[in-house]
């Protein structure tokens, strides 16, 4: 778990200095179309890094999807109502989220 979670952070950090550069003014579509995805993936990574922080196996089970304007998209199943209402709340409390629709499905097994 310890090595999931640096390996995580390492990437958090990489795609963070990427998107610094990714974010410099351009006027070529490729290139902004590629900066909306570090952009997207950034969040989605921090998203998913905040979960796998919170040391709660249902939790990094948790599919994380981010569109270009910041919107975020969880899915998955969870044990709890608790649980899935965490994760929506993990996510909003991340920067650059705009908003959250969270379709976790709880399992009531």
């Amino acid at each position: 778990m310890k090595t999931l979670l640096l390996s995580t952070v390492v990437a958090v950090s990489a795609l963070s200095a990427f998107a610094a550069v990714a974010d410099e003014p351009n006027n070529g579509s490729d290139t902004a179309q590629a900066g909306n995805y570090v952009k997207d993936s950034v969040i989605t990574t921090k998203v998913k890094t905040k979960l796998a922080a919170k040391h709660m196996s249902t939790l990094t089970n948790i599919k994380v999807d981010t569109d270009d304007q910041g919107v975020v998209y969880l899915s998955g199943n969870a044990p709890t109502q608790d649980a899935s209402d965490l994760a929506g709340m993990i996510a909003k409390d991340t920067d650059g989220v705009t908003a959250v629709h969270n379709h976790i499905v709880v399992d009531h097994r």
